[in-house]
């Protein structure tokens, strides 16, 4: 079973947020690696970007299959994980260390639309 973490937020489209001040941290949860299989390449957008709740922002490529990254939340890039560039694999070995991208969030409410841990887990068990 794929772990899910507490106190992040999470769409149902895997990706998660973990949210520190006004900052959101964006990765894909450890369901959406393992389903992906082996990650060998992270497409990131550019520092300053600015990305949309519901929007693509990326893609996630693993040997089976690639997959979009939407983004929970509406925000401006303040980082990519620089890492995932040479070492894409670390989303395998751990994807809630391995964050992908780092924004600053635009309107706070919008992690009222996420799941919490709990109900992502019963989501994952569908």
């Amino acid at each position: 079973m794929a772990k899910v973490m507490e106190g992040l937020y999470y769409s149902e489209s895997h990706e998660y947020v973990r949210v520190e001040g006004n900052i959101g941290f964006i990765g894909i949860s450890d369901y959406a690696q393992h389903e992906l299989g082996n990650v060998v390449y992270v497409d990131m957008p550019e520092v300053d970007d600015e990305v949309s709740a519901g929007e693509e922002f990326g893609a996630v490529e693993s040997v089976k299959a690639a997959s979009d990254l939407i983004a929970p939340v509406t925000g401006v890039v303040l980082e990519i994980n620089e890492a995932l560039e040479d070492q894409p694999e670390l989303i395998n070995g751990d994807a809630y260390a391995n964050w992908i991208i780092k924004v600053e969030l635009a309107d706070k409410t919008e992690l009222d639309k996420l799941m919490d841990a709990k109900a992502y887990a019963a989501f994952c068990e569908k």
